[in-house]
């Protein structure tokens, strides 16, 4: 049963029988009742968010759901019983409330101080989710979230700026398998399905690789999963010391789960649904714990349509924007990073200029980055405020105005006219910086070069671009991936 007959998951060819209808609580019994299955269990992990929003539906009508039930998806989903559940744990997660009232928020954002991330119980893709700075951006959120949902409690959290990393794990109620851990390029504030994710994580200790597993494990055996779950995580580091705290739980299929499989050669689908239907992983050859590493790094990064919609903003932050998604796989991170970046069209031009317009806040961080594209030839272009740093370092840099009331050039034109071939544009926070920056994202956007919104981004690209000159493996991975699939 699908609700969007333009996608291609569940194609004609793959079912006995498809229904293009909305998933609402009339339609499925409607289905139910026309096929005679009134009593036969429905699956909802592999539907996305949608699906996974229909288990109260389905539960309240006494329909059965095959794999996690839908008490163990409410405890993943509402927000304050979530918040509850990892406390009873002992597992740690940024400090945060729900609240129900904007009285009852501003007392708890005097509590936590800014920046803080706000966002609803049963999120779609990231859908109304926001990063707010002040008390004024925290009212004017509350009052439409609360107007939209009044049902479920608004999540406040504090904004831990550190390293995302996550899991995807098959559990049978009694182990949990976990083929892999991702680590994410863009650290936390970004969605994840707008990040790019790295098998296996390369930046990672084998402590906190052990914190992940053990956290996932004993998430998933509480929560009485069966099937899938995706487990989000930050990592603070603070000196030798590293803190793991829990984002989020979805007890569902994630984007990356096809990703892992292929990356890890674990048929993850395969084995949950057999999980779901009441099978053992030990039936089935497996056992709990971290699935051994492959010799070779995935790499997946996300794909965009900006282009083909009109005043949309692509700025990175934690509402999902991206469309799709591409892989690459090779021995090495370079060799991998390239390939997903030159497939996913955010691969740096070899040659050219690049525009920079920086955050005073992520100026210092820059520095290398600026003296990098200075040493490997590219010409820069900059407003008024990132060409005085750059300036100040004995590079030489080409200043335009980033207002375009005074004067030409400014950083429109130089975008239109082909003057830069790629765009570095970070903000410093709150709506107003956004859409002040907006304009020029546009622009690059409609020219159709790489737009960087994200330091550790275009990080990732410069060092991509220095190992795209030693190559990189394509017929070797070819041959190693077939004989391991």
């Amino acid at each position: 049963m699908n609700s969007n007959p333009e996608t291609v998951s569940t194609d004609f060819d793959t079912s006995d029988r498809l229904y293009f209808e909305p998933l609402d609580e009339e339609s499925i019994r409607d289905i139910l009742a026309n096929e005679g299955q009134e009593t036969t269990p429905s699956i909802v992990q592999f539907g996305g968010q949608t699906a996974i929003n229909m288990a109260g539906t389905l539960s309240r009508n006494n329909l059965p759901i095959l794999g996690s039930g839908a008490e163990t998806i409410d405890i993943a989903e509402d927000r304050r019983r979530f918040e509850n559940f990892l406390e009873r744990l002992g597992i740690p997660q940024p400090p945060g409330a729900g609240v129900r009232s904007v009285e009852e928020a501003l007392g708890v954002a005097q509590g936590l101080g800014y920046p803080l991330l706000v966002r609803p119980s049963y999120v779609l893709g990231g859908r109304a989710m926001e990063i707010v700075y002040n008390e004024t951006e925290l009212i004017r959120y509350l009052v439409m979230a609360l107007d939209l949902d009044s049902r479920h409690p608004v999540l406040i959290d504090k904004y831990l700026f550190g390293k995302e990393v996550e899991v995807d794990a098959i559990a049978d109620g009694a182990e949990v398998l976990i083929p892999g851990v991702m680590e994410h390029i863009e650290r936390a504030g970004v969605h994840s399905g707008d990040s790019i994710a790295v098998y296996p994580g390369v930046n990672l200790t084998d402590n906190e690789v052990d914190t992940m597993v053990d956290y996932t494990t004993r998430i998933a055996l509480a929560m009485g999963v069966r099937g899938l779950i995706n487990v989000q995580m930050v990592i603070l580091r603070e000196g030798e010391s590293s803190f793991v705290y829990v984002l989020e739980v979805n007890p569902r299929g994630s984007r990356t789960v096809p990703f892992i499989s292929k990356v890890t050669g674990v048929p993850v689908v395969n084995i949950a649904t057999k999980l779901m239907a009441g099978a053992t992983l030990k039936e089935l050859g497996y056992k709990g714990g971290l699935w051994p590493k492959r010799n070779l790094v995935g790499v997946k990064a996300p794909v965009f349509s900006m282009s083909k919609l009109i005043g949309v903003d692509n700025y990175l932050g934690p509402e999902m924007k991206s469309t799709g998604e591409v892989m690459g796989v090779d021995f090495n991170i370079e060799g991998a990073l390239t390939k997903a970046l030159i497939a996913a069209s955010l691969m740096l031009p070899p040659t050219g200029s690049v525009l920079l317009s920086i955050a005073d806040r992520d100026k210092t961080e820059a520095v290398p980055l600026v003296k990098k594209l200075h040493e490997l030839g590219y010409g820069l272009f900059a407003t008024e405020g990132t060409a005085s740093m750059i300036s100040a370092l004995g590079v030489p840099v080409r200043m335009v105005t980033k207002k375009l009331s005074e004067g030409h050039p400014n950083v429109i034109d130089v975008i239109r006219d082909g003057s830069v071939h790629a765009l570095v544009n970070t903000i410093t926070g709150g709506r107003l910086a956004l859409k002040d920056g907006f304009a020029i994202r546009r622009a690059a956007v409609e020219k159709r070069i790489p737009c960087y919104t994200s330091l550790d981004t275009m990080r990732v690209a410069l060092e991509a671009g220095v190992a795209a000159g030693h190559g990189y493996s394509v017929e070797r991975m070819e041959t190693y991936l077939n004989g391991r699939s």
